[in-house]
C-alpha cells in the first residue's frame, strides 16, 4: 500500500504535509473521493464531532477506516458507526494507541485475575484537544487498556473533576468497580508540571507496573515464579521483553494488515464504544459530584 494523499480544510497545511510525504493534498474529503477511487483505507483524525460524518462518507465509498479516539461524540453516534461498519462489511478500527504500546503488549500474556489498578496520566497544559474534557482527551487511553485487561462489566463509577485553565474538566479522578470485584482508580490531568504515564495493578501473588513512556514492564511475584530475587527473598522480580516499536507505527501497521487480510482489527469499534460509554459515565458522575459539593456548574 502507498500513501495517496492528505485531506485538510487548511490547504496550505495539507500541501506542506503532502510535500513531506510525497503524496497529494486535498482541500476536502469530497475532492479526494471524486478524484481518487483507488483509496482503500483512511485514518480519521478530524475533531471528534465530525468523526461520524467523515467515517460514514468514507465507508459509503468502500473505504476502511481507522477512527481516532474517542470514536464519536455520543453513544448514539458510536452505535451508528458500529452498525454502518457491519452493514457495509468495512474494516473499522478504534484509534486507542496504548493497546499497541510494547509494554501493554508484553503485559497481556501475564494477566490472570487483576483485582486493583492505580493509573496516572499527567500532562503539561497545551491548547490541543480543548474541545473535549480531560477524560475524553487523556483518561480514555487508560480506560480502554483497563477494560481490555479486566474483561468484566462495570458495576459502579464514582468521579470528581474540575476545570483549571479551560472551560472543560482539566483534572479528574475516577473510581471504577467491576462485576468481577476488581477496582480501578484513574487520575488524569492536563495541567501538571510533569509528564507521567503509568499503570500499576495487583493480581493474586503478583504486582505488575507498566511505564507507557519508557515502554517497559516490571513484574513482582510472591513465592515461586520467573525472575530474580529481590531485597525480599520471597519476592522475585522479572522484566518481560518488550519489543520496541513506535505505538503509532504499530497501530497503523496492524490496521493495514486487517485491511489486507479482512480479519477483525485488534481494537474494533466496539472497544472504542465501550471506552466512550465509560468515559461519558465518568463525566456524568463528575457533574453530579460538582452539584453535590456546591461548586460552580461545569
Amino acid at each position: 500500500m502507498r500513501l495517496v494523499g492528505v485531506v485538510d480544510a487548511d490547504l496550505a497545511r495539507a500541501d506542506g504535509v503532502a510535500k513531506e510525504f510525497n503524496c497529494r493534498a486535498f482541500g476536502s474529503l469530497e475532492q479526494l473521493l471524486r478524484t481518487h477511487i483507488e483509496v482503500q483505507a483512511a485514518s480519521v483524525a478530524v475533531p471528534t464531532v465530525h468523526h461520524l460524518t467523515t467515517s460514514r462518507a468514507l465507508m459509503d465509498a468502500g473505504i476502511d477506516v481507522l477512527v481516532e479516539k474517542p470514536i464519536a461524540a455520543t453513544l448514539a453516534e458510536a452505535d451508528e458507526m458500529v452498525a454502518l461498519a457491519k452493514k457495509l462489511a468495512r474494516i473499522a478500527q478504534a484509534g486507542h494507541l496504548e493497546r499497541f504500546n510494547p509494554a501493554v503488549r508484553a503485559t497481556v500474556p501475564l494477566i490472570t485475575k487483576p483485582m486493583f489498578f492505580e493509573v496516572h496520566r499527567l500532562s503539561v497544559f497545551t491548547p490541543r484537544s480543548l474541545d473535549v474534557d480531560v477524560v475524553l482527551d487523556l483518561m480514555i487511553h487508560d480506560l480502554d487498556a483497563v477494560l481490555s485487561f479486566v474483561n468484566s462489566p462495570v458495576r459502579e463509577i464514582r468521579a470528581a473533576g474540575i476545570p483549571i485553565l479551560s472551560d472543560k474538566v482539566d483534572i479528574a479522578n475516577a473510581r471504577v468497580e467491576f462485576e468481577s470485584g476488581c477496582v480501578a482508580n484513574f487520575t488524569a490531568s492536563r495541567v501538571s508540571t510533569e509528564r507521567v504515564r503509568k499503570l500499576r495493578f495487583f493480581q493474586p501473588r503478583q504486582y505488575i507496573s507498566i511505564d507507557y513512556g519508557r515502554q517497559d514492564v516490571m513484574v513482582f511475584t510472591v513465592g515461586t515464579g520467573k525472575g530474580e530475587p529481590s531485597a525480599n527473598p520471597e519476592i522475585k522480580v522479572f522484566k518481560p521483553q518488550a519489543e520496541q516499536e513506535e505505538p503509532l507505527r504499530a497501530e497503523i501497521r496492524s490496521f493495514l494488515q486487517s485491511v489486507r487480510t479482512r480479519n477483525n482489527p485488534i481494537v474494533p469499534l466496539e472497544d472504542g464504544r465501550r471506552a466512550l460509554a465509560t468515559a461519558l459515565e465518568i463525566l456524568s458522575q463528575i457533574q453530579q459530584h460538582t452539584l453535590k459539593v456546591g461548586a460552580p456548574a461545569l
